[in-house]
């Protein structure tokens, strides 16, 4: 019966890329079903699935390793191949005592930042020596594949040690002029902390954190920026002010001073990144730039955090764009409608003002 699991899974993985899908879910009492442009379908010709056929699927995903820990922790994170044609990151988790997995497909090919249509301005950010670089969004926006871009692009103009510390690891890079040091959580090193200590005694110039999950990696990550390296790192937040707030209150009030110091002199940009359904299919990516100038990093060391979106919205000759602005581009543009941008906005008001401006 596995065997008969494995072809369906492999059968499940072949749609998902063939239907051009970010993402296959599997779970109890529902037909697989798949992500496509933001939207879940589910897989008309396939069967409901029931608690033997979720758990069959899952367990096809697993190493024999793999399985006990799932099972001891309840949820998994890791990284599935399949016949090296297809990658996945895979989340297995349980759900009112059923097996269910999450799979997000990551393209074989890592894209350029033309070919991802981002702002031409993020060039300027993989000719830099030293600082704290973080791309923020929701979940499946696009930061790991923005990320990939500036790396690769690293990769390809400079002679440099570039280490990532993932969980799991995403994209696989094909070393060009760098060496690439890709370490994996529970695989490569115990945790993202174990490894961000060591990090600085394997000679890096550019550090790539998967995710800041916590205080120590936060402060570890903004050490690093402090010793002369670029680093790159996510956060979950949803505006660069959020950002900033976000990593402050991260730690104990005695400790804030000292972080807001550190994060005002090592900050160089934060990118806050959408990815909006375009008109007629597909998704387009809408940012707000923050580029950390001096008016900026005054408004760190200060504690007005709430200042900054005046600033990035007053300081478009300096590259920086606020998330409106960027939203209202589209619209004119015509790749995205005024509901969509609406409902991806954090001040639909202010949108549609903008709108009616310019």
């Amino acid at each position: 019966m596995a065997m008969d699991y494995k072809q369906k899974l492999n059968s499940l993985l072949v749609t998902t890329a063939k239907q051009n899908a970010s993402d296959l879910h599997i779970a109890v009492g529902r037909r697989p079903t798949v992500r496509v442009d933001s939207v879940l379908i589910p897989i008309a010709e396939e069967p409901i699935l029931t608690k033997e056929d979720a758990e069959g699927l899952v367990f096809a995903l697993l190493t024999e390793d793999q399985k006990i820990s799932f099972l001891d922790r309840k949820q998994l994170d890791f990284s599935y191949n399949y016949e090296d044609k297809a990658r996945f990151r895979v989340n297995a988790y349980f759900q009112r005592g059923f097996v269910a997995a999450a799979l997000r497909l990551i393209p074989a090919q890592i894209k350029t930042i033309e070919e991802l249509n981002l702002p031409p301005m993020l060039h300027d950010f993989t000719k830099l020596n030293q600082g704290f670089i973080l791309v923020v969004g929701p979940a499946g926006h696009g930061k790991s594949t923005t990320l990939a871009a500036l790396l690769d692009e690293v990769n390809h103009k400079r002679n440099d040690h570039i280490i990532t510390i993932e969980d799991p690891i995403e994209y696989i890079f094909s070393q060009d002029r760098c060496i690439i040091s890709q370490r994996e959580v529970g695989a490569d090193t115990i945790s993202f902390n174990s490894a961000l200590r060591a990090v600085l005694r394997q000679d890096p110039d550019v550090i790539m954190i998967g995710e800041m999950r916590d205080a120590e990696t936060i402060a570890t990550a903004m050490t690093a920026a402090e010793t002369g390296h670029l680093v790159f790192s996510t956060l979950h937040t949803n505006s660069a002010s959020q950002t900033i707030d976000r990593i402050i209150d991260s730690f104990p009030p005695n400790q804030q001073g000292q972080i807001v110091s550190q994060l005002a002199s090592t900050l160089v940009a934060i990118v806050s990144e959408r990815l909006i359904p375009k008109v007629g299919g597909g998704r387009t990516p809408s940012m707000e730039i923050m580029i950390v100038n001096p008016a900026i990093r005054n408004l760190i060391r200060e504690r007005k955090i709430y200042q900054i979106d005046l600033v990035i919205e007053t300081s478009v000759q300096e590259g920086m764009i606020s998330l409106n602005r960027s939203l209202v581009s589209l619209i004119k543009k015509k790749e995205v409608s005024l509901e969509q941008a609406e409902s991806y906005s954090l001040n639909p008001a202010e949108l549609r003002i903008l709108l009616e401006r310019t």
